[in-house]
């Protein structure tokens, strides 16, 4: 996964035009390609950092779904409808965690 930042694309962008009319006349610069490379690996360890933090927020929001189905098991009779609100919300937020995963890694 890779994370560019908005000036990071702009560049990325130039740089890749600049590159190709180089390429058409058979003359690329060898500082291009490292330029692009550098931005490459820096929005490629954002990006790593980014998916291990949605990945912990996946981890946090099943175990609140663990202790919310538990808390709602265990309700007495009149705390049982809000314990299933509670329950209804942690897995909605478990669902937005996975998507937002899924999206990262693909």
């Amino acid at each position: 996964m890779h994370s560019y930042t908005p000036a990071e694309k702009r560049e990325r962008n130039k740089l890749l035009r600049k590159g190709f009319r180089q390429a058409l006349a058979d003359c690329v610069d060898p500082a291009l390609e490292a330029r692009l490379d550098k931005i490459d690996q820096k929005a490629a360890e954002r990006g790593a950092q980014e998916l291990r933090a949605l990945y912990k927020v996946q981890a946090d929001a099943r175990q609140a779904l663990a202790n919310a189905k538990a808390a709602e098991r265990t309700a007495p009779r009149a705390d049982r409808a809000a314990a299933r609100l509670a329950r209804r919300a942690a897995e909605d937020a478990v669902r937005r965690a996975e998507r937002a995963v899924l999206r990262a890694e693909g």
